[in-house]
């Protein structure tokens, strides 16, 4: 089986679809490779390295697209590479269907291409291994960009997150206490701040007593305790997604009028449409904006920062099913893999996952009428 892994184009993504070893992986497996000259420059993977593990080095994007049965990309494809998608070709990235714009939804049913959303793939125990690995990336980045933007020249409050003797640490509150609440809470209490996580789910923030000893307060995440830790946050990290769909409103732009002046927010859930009223998604070019005296930082692909580490973390989940991919072929790989199967969000020219139908108002299809 052919895999393409064309160079990302969307500002400032440096991850690459697959590291040399992956591509080794693969060929090892009597597999072609063909990877775009300089896809891996972002995260310092060369040409050479790619070439030393067999895979092909192609020099231009309609070769790294049209070689391939399989394309592994990061980002969704941007409006240019919509007429680079091939018959019947099979997309894995992080799609995000739901949140979409139409043109790509209707360039990938055009073109009867089986688009897998990389985030929505569940393993055995529910659990979503390939979205866990970018959420501990960016979990645990967020923090230290906090701290960064708390800084004065950076239009912040001037607060040292840690403190000093005699002056206490910043605040920080994190929406979510999932993977991207529990990393990021692993780093906020690193540097020394004070921790909050709120979370609807009462297990969740029992594990995560257990889990830092008790040196997180916890809170169930209702409106009244949400009101409340705003008032004082210095830091908040919007840590909540609802897999498969957009991401709940759960901030008020009145509550974040409240908040202290030049707090900082950090949505990490804007690529899911953001849990902030005053959200709107930013680059790594121009990633923070001032709204309602509050500095926000939304940029939707954080891990970008650290191509090097994102794109190493997520080669070794995604390889065991490009390998699965080419022993069975895809409709077999997804037939004896359920959660591998509820990563396909459009399957030959048909809508298969319930929320990005209801997202784009089309009619959807269960997978398993067409697997045969």
């Amino acid at each position: 089986m052919n895999f393409g892994v064309p160079k990302e184009i969307r500002d400032q993504e440096k991850r690459v679809g697959i590291t040399p070893a992956g591509a080794h992986a693969l060929v090892r497996h009597g597999h072609k490779v063909f990877i775009e000259t300089h896809a891996g420059q972002g995260a310092v993977f060369s040409d050479e390295d790619y070439l030393k593990e067999g895979a092909q080095v192609v020099y231009s994007p309609e070769e790294a697209w049209g070689r391939a049965d399989v394309v592994l990309k990061i980002a969704p494809p941007q409006p240019v590479e919509y007429e680079r998608l091939g018959e019947g070709q099979v997309l894995m990235a992080f799609l995000t269907l739901v949140v979409a714009p139409s043109g790509l939804i209707q360039a990938l049913l055009e073109k009867r291409v089986t688009a897998i959303s990389m985030e929505n793939i569940e393993d055995g125990e529910g659990g979503y291994p390939v979205l866990a690995v970018m959420s501990e990336v960016g979990g645990r980045m967020a923090p230290i960009i906090a701290a960064q933007y708390l800084q004065s020249s950076y239009g912040g409050l001037g607060i040292l997150i840690s403190g000093v003797a005699g002056v206490p640490a910043a605040d920080v509150v994190i929406l979510g206490g999932g993977t991207v609440g529990k990393n990021a809470a692993r780093t906020a209490l690193g540097l020394g701040a004070q921790v909050t996580v709120l979370d609807v789910n009462a297990k969740q923030l029992r594990h995560l007593d257990e889990a830092f000893s008790g040196r997180v307060t916890t809170m169930i995440a209702n409106p009244y305790n949400i009101e409340k830790v705003l008032r004082y946050a210095n830091v908040l990290i919007g840590a909540v997604r609802v897999h498969g769909e957009r991401t709940p409103v759960l901030i008020t732009r009145e509550m974040v009028r409240r908040m202290r002046k030049r707090a900082v927010i950090v949505d990490m859930s804007v690529d899911h449409g953001g849990c902030l009223e005053t959200t709107h998604p930013t680059t790594h070019a121009n990633p923070a904006y001032m709204e309602e005296g509050v500095l926000h930082y939304c940029v939707p692909n954080i891990p970008s920062n650290v191509p090097r580490t994102a794109t190493h973390a997520l080669t070794n989940v995604v390889v065991p099913y490009l390998v699965k991919i080419g022993r069975m072929g895809l409709a077999q790989a997804l037939f004896t893999d359920p959660g591998f199967s509820r990563g396909v969000n459009l399957h030959n020219g048909r809508v298969v996952k319930e929320a990005v139908g209801q997202a784009h108002d089309l009619t959807s299809e269960r997978l398993e009428d067409h697997l045969g």
